[in-house]
């Protein structure tokens, strides 16, 4: 991989305004952390569409409320296990949720039968979507919630932080060492990833989040190191997953959300895959 400036003041501007938005819908409220997952659930899960219907072609004539309504049954897959701590007329929103999946679940089984579109393929492939997208960031509330109404104060977004910022820095040194130095390929799925990119990000994203988030989190250095650890390297597998994807569907972007980062699948695979193994390492531990 050869570095490429322009490239990268493109990558980095774009970066900064993304990482402004995350912070904001990180620390701000509860509000805007439901508000930011949700934007990035419909975003993945759409996406997610896209490229299976590329890569099975029958896929793309599922009916119009089985398209829409998974993106709708995602999000109520998401509120119920994420338990998401918000409330609307003092009705909770998994409560919602748990009345609201059987009714929506049955409308996009019942519009496929009608439209004689249904079939396993199709709807085993929608079910991997909710498994690979919703349940996983389901997972990063479920995080959220270890921290959260603790004696020295909500620290919610503690461990979601910790997470995100390794994979941000993996992803960014990564690059930057593999751009310069790189040499050897890590995989055929991704060619542009190397080997010296890969480590190099590893090491050094646990190495910085581990000591500079340790210094302002009450969490013990050795915890915030197994959830950077697993993170990264997990994260990694995850990009790789999203790139196999992309291959099988012979695009070289999930969308267009970010220039220089390509869509949502593309900015986010790292977290789909890590947050279920950080939440499994953490109920290990805790």
């Amino acid at each position: 991989m050869s570095f490429n400036f322009s490239v990268l003041r493109v990558r980095a501007l774009s970066a900064l305004v993304f990482a402004a938005i995350m912070i904001g819908g990180l620390f701000w409220n509860k509000w805007s952390f439901f508000t930011l997952f949700f934007i990035i659930q419909i975003g993945c899960l759409y996406e997610y569409q896209k490229l299976v219907a590329l890569i099975r072609v029958g896929y793309a004539s599922i009916s119009s409320i089985h398209k829409y309504g998974l993106l709708l049954l995602g999000t109520l897959v998401m509120i119920r296990l994420g338990a998401v701590d918000i409330s609307i007329n003092d009705v909770s929103l998994p409560t919602i949720a748990n009345w609201a999946m059987p009714v929506v679940l049955a409308a996009m089984l019942i519009a496929d039968i009608a439209a004689k579109k249904f079939t396993i393929q199709n709807w085993a492939l929608s079910l991997a979507g909710l498994v690979y997208i919703s349940v996983s960031l389901a997972l990063v509330f479920q995080l959220k919630k270890i921290m959260s109404n603790t004696f020295i104060g909500d620290w919610g977004f503690s461990i979601p932080l910790i997470l995100i910022g390794t994979i941000w820095a993996n992803d960014t040194i990564a690059y930057l060492v593999g751009s310069v130095i790189g040499k050897k390929s890590l995989s055929s799925v991704s060619p542009n990833k190397t080997w010296e990119g890969t480590i190099a990000g590893v090491f050094i994203s646990v190495l910085f989040v581990s000591k500079i988030m340790g210094m302002y989190l009450p969490i013990q250095e050795k915890y915030i190191l197994m959830i950077s650890v697993t993170a990264a390297i997990a994260g990694t597998f995850g990009d790789l997953l999203e790139s196999k994807l992309k291959r099988l569907a012979d695009v070289k972007d999930s969308g267009r959300m970010m220039p220089g980062h390509g869509g949502f699948l593309d900015r986010f695979d790292s977290i789909l895959l890590a947050s279920p193994f950080v939440w499994l390492i953490l109920q290990f531990l805790f």
